[in-house]
């Protein structure tokens, strides 16, 4: 039969042509849908929700296809946003206008740009309510989807981008606003302060328990009783009302911990929840005294057992009642490598009784005989809330360290507990019997019952307890055991070691039987798969230490109530609450609704930075401004204005606000015409920092505004006058950079009025460079020119002009200009001088002389100035006939060797109003101390910074302050004249900014010949001048000082130029002291008022900076190789072994010998110490540590290395010395007497070698103990090592296994080591625990006033309290 065309069979290889055709035909049209959207225009869409749904509102942002519909916009926003779509509103929002607010139709078909919104351009939508109704959050109801997902997380929160993590916690949608908001469960977290995860799980327990909310809901708090602050049931109310109110994802439990009486410290203390279960009920037991919840906790929580031991021989039974709160589980029984694999299991391994035999049997009071025994416990009562602790901590006696056990343990969603009571009356009418009751009232071990049981010696312990008749009873215990059907509800799981972790809570609601995960402040839903795996464990068997490989997560708390219709209670409705708590919801929401509008205030409020130049102290001034993005320009500068406090300063319209750049010093633009602009848009949006900065720009009434144009740049122009030699203050002119050089002068001109012809024009680049503009066509650009430019000009038509320009008279006034500095110098108070500057002046002027005449006859008038220089060669006459003057007498005195402060001036100080004038070879050579040549001719002096550190000899600070730079310039103009100064440099060019001369035909010059000597002296070997051989600026005058700056003391103002060496400046100073820079030294002040001495001659004051100051202290300064030491005296037996002596000066190659023989006459004149040169060493100092003995012959810097800031101990000798050479060695040897309880004083210990068998040998002779008894001990720390001597015995390493003292763990190789020993055979005393306290606190008292530590003891757990009244005590006992 020939088949008809239409049943034809088609053949497989034209089927499957057919359908890859079409496949690919499919493909086509996606690559040209795909390319087609690509061509397509994008609209940009920013909606800002404005709605008070959530609790901090979204701004999302969608990039749609022009042709999108404008109803598929409302559904991406709802999607994005989580709204019901319907439930809301979009209007424009564009540039805060209110032109258009009327709502863009949902329904419309229309594409976004058919509806006006413009493509590549920002489109601002605002997200409002629909008539009035806000709009309604869409929950997740595909949260069920996911609840078998046998991967679903559940346990700490790990970090984002980690495996194991879901959805629940982190995901790509997650957002600060997402914490806010409320979880889609419905429930409320809690915020983890730090380490309070267990607090956490706890309350998140007890907040699902509908018996103790309701209880603790009808609880009213009585403020007028209490401080609702110190009060924890009310706590605790508030925290349960905010759990179920709230919309926050989270709240904090912050009051709740107060109410304990915490500081912050706790919550990063990490505590067990089943310890802070017991603590919170006990608080809570106590606050609720004598209220309808006093018996709260028993009611719900309370059970009873019975401990007991019977006899086995008569069947006499003695027991106890004991109550508990909860049931210690252990997960493994001792010394078995098997863990119980139920909570049954364990239940049963916990009244499993025990059989006292052998050595252990129990004394039977009717037997009157040691028989065996059966010992357990019975269950008598179980608690309507029944709380299992599984004991997974345990300790490790191989490794002495606690340890947490992994093992799985299962156990029941229901449990029924009636297999475990006892029903039966087994026990006799004989039997002993006592209800402790209350007495025990918590957590029962059964070690702990057998250990109080045991220690009995058989004595009845109370009465029987009467009961009704057995049968009765045991009715009513059978119809007990059969109800006893309990469901889990809360399991607080641990996840970590027992060194730390982490609690979370996986609780069962009540109200649908559903149960979620509490991990801290994230609330999920989760199945009971989940609770299968807190089980613990691993597959496999491992031995004992299985648990160390099994999973870190498991079960540690297991809370179950009994399923009893009659008792098991609902939430309270709203309707139902109590009076007080409707209030409490009230306030509680009005609190978060408060909350809300002040952070959607924050959320909207521009916070940036604010300066101001006040108009009359001409100080610039720095604030923040803060203002809501509404507010417009000129409510913004209101604003301003009374933040900076200008009323009375400047009117207000005075004012406006300026786009300002600080770093660069940058006015970048100003907002004319913009006043009614709000805040927001002028700023670009509410941001957390802004790139630039607001200046609050002040004028005078007369004046008026400069208008600032984005892309100007600000140039602030000094002009110089040569003739006067000053640099009058900054003018500011605004210029741009495409302009050239002539342009720019003739902008100049305009403004200072001064002709463009002959104007030279210098740019300060950097603080280094100095340009000048010399290209006429050249724009600013390419000279250099940025934001904010410093230009110098001058327009005289002197021959300076011809010159080269580092050659002429405008580049060295500039120079000086850029290295001036100002410095507040204080002068001795009581010069000793002083005989000698009356001399001075009175042969000079005829006048009587002061201070303030001084300085006018250095400044002298400005007309006719003279100059410091002139001034010190007028007196250097007088300086060489009172210097040798001194000298003679000092030779008649025979004690020139005098180098202390209290004899340099001692001759000095004696009247004399005669003064020899006779000049010896000696005083000609003073002549040279103060050259003067020509100032063209000087060379350049620079100084690194890290040189600075070597500017010091008394000090151990590691470097010296480096002020930043300093400048005088302004943003407005100032109307004060230049002040000429000496010399003409004005006042306002004193700055400190950091530049030296740039001056490559001249070769830079290093001072560091004298580098390695410590010091510099200002006189060469043949004992002749080292004064500067240049000239550097010096201008001087009267300062007179804020009032405590001490009465009397004189101080100087002086401008210098910051590249003078010490030595030169110490010269300049010579006529204000009175005496010669040798003998007077200079100190540096630092803002601690610490003082440091400046001894490097030859080093400038490049690391001073404006404002510094100096103090002159009287006393000869160093010279080459000296260096000033620090001598304190040892004494190694008193409370204070360190005592300071004086100062002194060694030379480098003195001899130890020669440095006593120094010391000598200071000691007796200056400490009252008569010595002879053998009665006393030198020995090295290290902190306060004695060290190395310094032996008379030896030499400084050859065999003692010194330098600056050098300190050394004096020790007093007993006899003669017997350290001889450096191969012995000296250690102080200190006996402990365990049988007394005391330390012997120190003694010194020679030793010829390290040989701990010698040391041995040396400690026998002193001490008189067998050589075989000595043991001995290394002291620890700082010199003199103490030590408590309740610790001393135990804490120290007693006798080490060492031959030698230069060996681990000993390291003894220098002298001063502090060695303990004792007698072995000695024992320690017995001390009744009075004389221990009252030796303790003896202790305590002597080493805390010695600085030391109390104890030597390892940080010990913090114990966990509750403190009833809100606050710890603050006893010495507290831990």
């Amino acid at each position: 039969m020939v088949p008809s065309e239409e049943n034809q069979l088609v053949p497989k290889e034209d089927m499957l042509w057919t359908c890859r055709q079409s496949i690919f035909d499919e493909m086509k049209k996606k690559f040209s849908q795909i390319e087609s959207a690509a061509d397509e225009p994008r609209v940009l869409c920013i909606i800002q929700d404005t709605t008070n749904s959530k609790t901090v509102n979204e701004r999302i942002t969608l990039n749609l296809p022009a042709s999108t519909p404008v109803k598929r916009l409302f559904e991406d926003v709802a999607t994005k946003v989580g709204y019901i779509n319907g439930t809301f509103d979009l209007i424009w929002g564009n540039g805060g206008s209110d032109a258009d607010t009327t709502s863009l139709d949902q329904s419309s078909d229309k594409s976004v740009v058919d509806a006006g919104f413009e493509p590549g351009k920002k489109n601002f939508l605002h997200l409002t309510d629909k008539d009035g109704e806000q709009p309604q959050i869409v929950l997740d109801e595909a949260s069920g989807a996911d609840d078998h997902n046998p991967d679903r997380f559940i346990g700490p929160l790990p970090r984002e981008g980690s495996a194991g993590c879901s959805n629940d916690y982190v995901g790509q949608n997650y957002s600060y606003t997402s914490i806010l908001s409320k979880s889609e469960t419905g429930y409320v977290g809690l915020v983890n302060q730090a380490m309070t995860c267990y607090l956490n799980s706890l309350l998140q327990t007890l907040f699902m328990t509908p018996e103790f909310r309701n209880a603790l809901y009808r609880w009213e708090f009585e403020e007028s009783e209490e401080d609702p602050v110190t009060s924890i049931p009310y706590q605790l109310q508030r925290l349960f009302v905010l759990l179920q109110t709230s919309k926050k994802r989270a709240i904090e439990t912050t009051d709740v911990t107060r109410s304990f009486g915490w500081d912050s410290s706790e919550a990063w203390q990490q505590h067990d929840v089943q310890e802070l279960c017991r603590v919170m009920f006990d608080a809570l037991e106590q606050k609720w005294k004598q209220t309808e919840q006093a018996d709260l906790i028993n009611q719900l929580y309370q059970g009873k057992l019975k401990d007991y031991v019977r006899c086995l021989e008569c069947g006499y039974e003695s027991w106890r009642i004991d109550t508990y709160l909860d049931i210690p589980l252990v997960i493994r029984p001792y010394g078995s490598n098997q863990a119980f694999a139920s909570v049954e299991e364990a239940l049963h391994a916990f009244i499993q009784p025990e059989i006292l035999d052998g050595p252990n049997q129990y004394f039977c009071e009717r037997c009157k005989k040691k028989c065996d025994a059966r010992k357990g416990l019975r269950f008598l009562h179980f608690p309507y809330l029944l709380t299992l602790q599984l004991k997974r901590f345990d300790f490790d006696y191989t490794t002495m360290h606690r340890i947490k056990l992994n093992d799985r343990m299962t156990f029941p969603e229901e449990l029924d507990m009636g297999s475990f009571i006892d029903i039966e009356d087994e026990s006799p009418q004989t039997e002993s019997c006592t209800d402790s009751g209350a007495e025990n009232e918590g957590s029962c071990h059964s070690d702990q019952m057998s250990n109080d049981f045991s220690n009995d010696d058989g004595v009845d312990e109370g009465i029987c307890l009467e009961s009704n008749s057995t049968a009765e009873r045991i009715s009513k215990a059978a119809s007990e055991k059969n109800s006893l059907l309990y469901e889990l509800f809360s399991v607080m799981v641990h996840s970590g070691s027992a060194a730390g972790g982490h609690y979370y809570a996986c609780i069962k609601s009540f109200t649908d039987d559903q149960w979620y995960s509490f991990n801290d402040q994230h609330v999920s839903k989760i199945t009971h798969e989940d609770i299968k795996k807190t089980y613990g464990g691993t597959s496999g068997s491992r031995g004992y230490y299985s648990s160390a490989f099994a999973s870190s997560t498991n079960a540690y708390m297991l809370i179950y109530r009994l399923k009893d219709t009659t008792r098991n209670a609902k939430f309270l409705e709203v309707t139902e609450y109590p009076e007080h708590i409707k209030r409490l919801v009230e306030k509680e929401k009005e609190l978060e609704e408060q909350e809300k509008r002040q952070r959607e205030i924050e959320r909207n409020t521009c916070k940036i930075k604010l300066f101001c130049l006040h108009p009359v102290k001409q100080i610039m001034m720095e604030n923040k401004l803060e203002v809501h993005k509404d507010k417009t320009l000129k409510e913004a500068v209101e604003i301003a204005y009374k933040i900076m406090d200008l009323e009375e300063a400047v009117p207000l319209d005075c004012c406006r606000l300026v786009k300002y750049d600080e770093f660069h010093d940058y006015l970048e633009r100003s907002y004319e015409g913009e006043e009614d602009t709000p805040m927001g848009i002028l700023l670009g949006g509410v941001k957390s920092t802004y790139m630039f900065d607001l200046l609050l720009e002040t004028r005078r009434p007369d004046q008026a505004f400069q208008c600032y144009k984005p892309g100007e740049v600000m140039v602030k122009v000094h002009v110089v006058d040569l003739k006067q030699e000053t640099v009058v203050p900054p003018i500011s002119v605004r210029a741009y950079l495409n302009q050239t050089v002539t342009e720019f002068k003739h902008l100049i001109s305009k403004t200072v009025h001064l002709p463009a012809e002959t104007m030279r024009v210098v740019l300060e680049r950097c603080y280094n460079d100095l340009r000048l503009l010399g290209v006429a066509n050249k724009t600013l650009k390419a000279e250099g020119f940025f934001r904010s430019n410093k230009v110098f000009i001058e327009s005289s038509e002197s021959q300076d002009r011809q010159l080269a320009f580092t050659d002429s008279q405008l580049w060295k006034l500039l120079d000086r200009h850029a290295n001036t500095i100002r410095l507040y110098v204080s002068l001795p108070e009581q010069s000793p001088g002083s005989q000698f500057r009356r001399t001075v002046l009175q042969k000079a002027s005829g006048d009587s002389g002061n201070l303030d005449e001084i300085c006018e006859r250095v400044k002298g008038p400005l007309g006719n100035m003279k100059s410091v220089e002139a001034i010190l060669e007028e007196s250097t006459e007088k300086l060489k006939t009172l210097s040798l003057q001194q000298q003679q007498q000092e030779g008649d005195n025979g004690d020139s060797s005098k180098s202390t402060e209290a004899s340099d001036f001692e001759n000095i100080e004696s009247p004399s109003n005669e003064v020899d004038s006779s000049v010896s070879a000696e005083n000609r050579e003073l002549e040279n101390q103060i050259q003067v040549s020509d100032p063209d001719n000087f060379q350049s002096e620079e100084r690194s910074d890290s040189d600075v550190n070597n500017d010091r000899s008394t000090s151990s600070v590691d470097s010296d302050i480096l002020s930043s730079s300093h400048s005088s310039d302004t943003l407005c103009n100032v109307d004060s004249a230049a002040i000429p100064l000496a010399n003409g440099l004005d006042s306002h060019s004193i700055t400190s900014s950091r530049r030296s001369k740039a001056n490559e035909g001249k070769k830079e010059t290093w001072d560091t010949a004298e580098e390695d000597s410590g010091t510099d002296s200002e006189y060469d070997e043949s004992g002749k001048s080292r004064g500067e051989a240049q000239y550097m600026y010096f201008k001087a005058e009267p300062y007179i000082a804020e009032e405590g700056s001490g009465e009397g003391q004189k101080w100087l103002l002086i401008h210098v130029d910051k590249r003078i060496t010490l030595s030169a400046f110490k010269q300049h100073l010579e006529p204000f002291v009175g005496v010669p820079s040798s003998q007077f030294k200079v100190f540096r002040v630092y803002a601690s008022n610490q003082e440091f001495e400046s001894v490097r001659l030859n080093e400038t004051l490049s690391s001073f900076s404006d404002d510094n100051k100096i103090t002159i202290r009287l006393g000869r300064a160093l010279k080459k190789g000296e260096y000033r030491v620090k001598v304190y005296q040892l004494l190694v037996n008193d409370p204070e072994p360190c005592k300071f002596l004086l100062d002194s000066v060694f030379a480098k190659g003195m001899t130890v010998r020669q440095s006593k023989e120094e010391l000598l006459p200071q000691l007796r004149e200056q400490c009252g110490l008569d010595l002879t040169i053998d009665r006393f060493r030198l020995r090295k100092k290290t902190w306060k540590n004695p060290g190395t003995v310094f032996l008379d012959y030896h030499v400084y810097e050859e065999d003692i290395n010194i330098s600056s800031n050098w300190e050394v101990f004096l020790e007093i000798l007993d006899g003669a010395e017997k350290m001889k050479s450096m191969s012995q060695l000296a250690v102080l040897s200190r006996r402990w007497r365990p049988s007394e309880m005391k330390l012997d004083p120190f003694q010194e210990v020679v030793l010829e070698s390290s040989s701990v068998d010698e040391l041995k040998e040396k400690l026998s002779e002193i001490s008189g103990i067998l050589l075989e008894n000595i043991e001995f001990a290394k002291g620890r720390g700082t010199f003199p090592c103490e030590i408590s001597i309740l610790e001393i015995h135990q804490d120290l390493d007693w006798n080490p296994k060492v031959s030698t003292l230069n060996v681990w763990p000993l390291y003894i190789c220098d002298d001063g080591a502090v060695i303990f020993y004792r007698d072995k055979t000695e024992e320690v005393v017995e001390l009744t625990e009075e004389q221990r306290n009252e030796l303790m606190k003896k202790e305590s008292s002597r080493l805390q006033k010695t600085g030391h530590r109390v104890t030597y003891s390892p940080r010990k757990e913090k114990a966990l309290k509750i403190y009833l009244d809100g606050a710890p005590n603050k006893d010495l006992t507290q831990d």
